[in-house]
């Protein structure tokens, strides 16, 4: 009978031992991965290319994308993915859309919401427009971001014009607005901000293939030209113009900053 006991006791153990670490083993996890860090936000013409660092976890399962209409607003979720890229194509030119990123792993636990500060202040954008010198075709020298369209270089709508002068090519704006070349450029969205400083004194800028120019219209508004060719007698460029008013993002970048606790409850 004492053996038997013994017996008994021991397999006792060992059920009860095994029982721990299989409890041990699969124990939920309640642990969330980490914030997603450094989401960046490329604006076009009615789209937004949000992109962010992936995260480490071994569990991890993907990220949640939320949009709202302000940094420290409520923000809605309107993708799940795997990539660290989003392309949102469902956004409309002249506004501003707030984007935070969460990291969720196997076990449905999510992080909060990603700190960077960043928008899309999509914009209208059109290529290959061609304006003639004005001492030759004045109805064709001219461009009216607000209308997409070119105009005689002497309408009220002008924002700015083309001329040769002594054998050079220049692109003109009238007394109330300014322009600044920002030298060599790949495409028109290499420019990031509308400079704060540094218009031209004369109302003109020096015409040069593969440069980007911004101006900034008398009704307060930005805009970007890239020449893509210069001929005998006509300028061709792409060119991109921000609706919002006042705003000079051209391409925003990031900046830290800290979401409020409303910020902080997703809306599903």
């Amino acid at each position: 009978m004492k053996k038997l006991l013994l017996t008994l006791g021991f397999i006792s153990i060992l059920f009860f031992t095994g029982c721990d670490e299989k409890d041990h083993l699969f124990s939920p996890d309640y642990t969330p991965p980490a914030v997603p860090r450094n989401v960046m936000v490329l604006t076009g013409d009615q789209y937004a290319e949000v992109s962010w660092i992936s995260n480490r976890e071994n569990d991890l399962d993907g990220y949640n994308v939320y949009v709202s209409d302000s940094y420290k607003g409520k923000y809605t979720l309107i993708a799940t993915t795997r990539s660290t890229y989003f392309n949102d194509n469902y956004i409309r030119n002249g506004r501003r859309y707030y984007y935070a990123i969460t990291a969720f792993d196997y076990d449905g636990n999510e992080s909060g919401l990603s700190y960077e500060n960043v928008y899309a202040a999509p914009r209208p954008e059109g290529f290959n427009v061609s304006l003639t010198d004005f001492n030759v075709s004045p109805n064709n020298a001219g461009y009216d971001f607000s209308n997409y369209s070119v105009v005689n270089y002497l309408s009220t709508s002008c924002d700015f014009y083309f001329e040769i002068y002594q054998g050079k090519y220049y692109l003109v704006v009238s007394t109330d607005t300014d322009i600044q070349d920002m030298g060599s450029t790949r495409d028109i969205y290499d420019i990031t901000y509308a400079p704060e400083t540094g218009w031209s004194s004369t109302k003109d800028a020096l015409v040069r293939t593969g440069h980007t120019y911004v101006i900034w219209t008398w009704d307060n508004h930005y805009a970007k030209v890239r020449v893509r060719s210069i001929t005998q007698d006509r300028v061709v460029f792409d060119w991109a113009y921000q609706l919002i008013e006042g705003e000079p993002v051209m391409k925003p970048g990031s900046k830290n900053g800290t979401r409020t606790a409303e910020a902080a409850v997703h809306s599903r």
